[in-house]
């Protein structure tokens, strides 16, 4: 089968390691396992670190890179594809020690097919389309639980997005609005920032611009670069909640900000296979469709890495099969 794969690591050329061409199906399959026919999948900034050589070693070398998948079972039906390979720690996956993502321990997405758990796999809606759906499992689904579980917040509060423009942080704008949040966001792009007014934020800022008020919680996936105006942005007992850091992983925090001003630091990583169903039905009720920056045949998929590398992309982009 045609697969995308990473068969080297290089920290400043990622896209060196990307490899296209003929893979081996998935056929021996551990028990209670399947197989899912990809009709659409969407890069994530996890595959660039996995091409940087970030979360996986010389070992599993080459692996099928990809988290996100949407196909069709081998019965036929519909499916979205949860990435999170783990056992349920009180009901949550994503608490297992030992967990993983597609594309760390066992083969990715970008392929014709993908092997998973049974459980993992979740009812597509019939009025989402294969390329929408593809984008949920890891940008929009822990967007998804960010806002609605570890944010803590009622409908009318005021929550910041960081970095506008990422997977996530276009969710997290469009699933806010729905949910009845009034949406900021920040990014150094002022087309960048218009486009987030037309998926829905309220008002945008330059990154690092000071805030008309201060916000009951801010939606942290930039890290380094944003986080001392994340917390300078944070009203008194309000929640920074942090799924990633972009621009770096060591970003110094004034502790007396934390505690004297009761401030809180949660942090969110991915979300459990109910969530994502949930999330499929939210945009099947609501009508919110992840804004998506291009389409392209898997063949092509090096043009959407280059793409993500450079930081030209607005939203998801989505490979077909």
């Amino acid at each position: 089968m045609f697969a995308v794969t990473a068969t080297q690591t290089d920290p400043d050329d990622p896209i060196k390691g990307l490899t296209l061409g003929e893979h081996p199906e998935p056929v021996a399959v551990p028990e209670a396992w399947t197989t899912v026919t990809v009709r659409a999948a969407a890069l994530n900034h996890h595959d660039l670190w996995t091409l940087k050589g970030v979360g996986i070693s010389r070992e599993r070398l080459p692996i099928v890179l990809g988290c996100d998948a949407a196909g069709v079972d081998e019965d036929g039906d519909e499916v979205i594809v949860h990435s999170v390979i783990g056992t349920p720690v009180d009901g949550d996956e994503t608490l297992d020690p030992a967990r993983s993502l597609l594309s760390e321990k066992y083969d990715g997405t970008f392929a014709e097919k993908v092997a998973v758990p049974r459980r993992n796999l979740v009812p597509k809606p019939a009025a989402i389309s294969f390329e929408e759906a593809a984008c949920l499992p890891t940008a929009w689904l822990t967007a998804y639980r960010m806002i609605f579980d570890k944010a803590g917040l009622e409908p009318g509060s005021t929550i910041l997005v960081q970095g506008a423009g990422g997977g996530v942080a276009t969710a997290l704008i469009a699933l806010g609005r729905a949910g009845g949040f009034r949406v900021w966001a920040t990014s150094r792009s002022q087309d960048k920032r218009e486009r987030a007014l037309a998926l829905g934020a309220d008002r945008v800022f330059e990154t690092g611009a000071r805030l008309p008020e201060r916000v009951d919680a801010v939606m942290e996936t930039v890290g380094e670069a944003t986080w001392k105006h994340s917390l300078s942005s944070l009203r008194p007992g309000g929640r920074i909640v942090t799924c990633g850091a972009t621009s770096g992983m060591v970003a110094p925090t004034q502790l007396a900000q934390v505690y004297f001003l009761q401030k809180s630091i949660i942090g969110s990583t991915m979300g459990t296979r109910e969530q994502l169903a949930r999330l499929a039905v939210f945009l099947e009720q609501t009508g919110v469709r992840p804004a998506i920056d291009r389409v392209l045949p898997l063949a092509a998929a090096e043009e959407g890495f280059a793409a993500m590398h450079r930081g030209e992309v607005f939203g998801k982009v989505v490979f077909t099969i």
